[in-house]
């Protein structure tokens, strides 16, 4: 039997068991592709990451992210889980605060900062995305899903960042607070086209901590809600920005999510014509091996 080190990371809190853990295998260069999936799957996590050594010459580790259900080519917990784990290990050091992921989806660049606190935060650069706008009968279907009205003026998206999420505005946080979707029949739409699922979102009033409340779900990929997604905030950061609405929202702003299911995730965008941040903190919650 061989041990390879472990690291269970909550990412995009600085409490334990209030954000959106992942798992992280350190040492992966003996593990088969139907190894990890079969990790994944036992770990029941959103997402589980196996570190191995990179091909490029620019980055400083290579990651696969694998869901419950199968391999994603990007996904933003994980990238911010995996580079904590790492740097917590000593394993990497960042140059001039920056590192540089390799992932199935490209060269990720991430920046490593110290808040006023500081609270280390952990920011990544999204993968450009592409977007298509949904059609009137895919809009219909994605409001039967919800149970729910959403913006039409704003229309929904598909916006592929390597994870592929559904994003639609709803009228307020409350609202996506509120939101029951049936999950039998969002998987099935996500099946088809491949989506990792549906990310929702809504405006708190003024004042409020947090500028909006987001929720996803990828019951396709064997998560019914992902209790804090920095894929799914950068696919909304990416809607807002196409939908033209920036100057509402703020080039920065908090997101919050996780709420709905008893977790207090917290996220920082920022948004320019040339790209969009995400960052977050992270907390280890459980340090060991993993035996296979």
């Amino acid at each position: 039997m061989l041990t390879v080190p472990f690291k269970q990371v909550d990412v995009f809190t600085k409490t334990p068991f209030k954000g959106n853990p992942v798992a992280v295998v350190l040492q992966a260069e003996g593990l088969s592709s139907t190894q990890m999936q079969q990790i994944a799957h036992w770990t029941n996590l959103s997402e589980t990451t196996f570190v191995l050594p990179a091909t490029s010459a620019a980055a400083d580790y290579r990651v696969r992210i694998f869901t419950p259900a199968s391999e994603l080519p990007f996904a933003g917990h994980p990238t911010i889980g995996t580079a904590h784990a790492l740097l917590e290990a000593g394993l990497i050091v960042p140059r001039d605060g920056r590192l540089v992921q390799e992932c199935a989806a490209g060269l990720v660049q991430l920046e490593v900062s110290r808040d006023g606190d500081g609270e280390r935060w952990i920011t990544f650069d999204l993968p450009q995305p592409a977007i298509t706008a949904l059609d009137d009968a895919e809009v219909d279907e994605l409001e039967a899903i919800l149970g729910c009205a959403v913006s039409r003026e704003a229309r929904p998206r598909l916006i592929d960042v390597g994870a592929r999420w559904i994003v639609a505005q709803l009228d307020s946080a409350a609202a996506v607070l509120a939101c029951q979707p049936d999950m039998a029949r969002m998987k099935l739409i996500e099946q088809e086209p491949q989506e990792t699922g549906v990310t929702i979102f809504g405006a708190y009033p003024a004042g409020q901590p947090a500028g909006i409340e987001v929720r996803s779900f990828a019951p396709a990929c064997g998560i019914d809600e992902d209790p804090v997604c920095g894929s799914g905030n950068g696919c909304v950061a990416a809607f807002i920005r196409d939908s033209g609405q920036t100057a509402h929202f703020g080039s920065q702003y908090l997101a919050a999510q996780g709420a709905a299911i008893g977790r207090a995730g917290l996220l920082r965008i920022a948004i320019d014509d040339a790209r969009i941040r995400v960052g977050g903190m992270a907390v280890t919650c459980i340090d060991g091996q993993m035996a296979y």
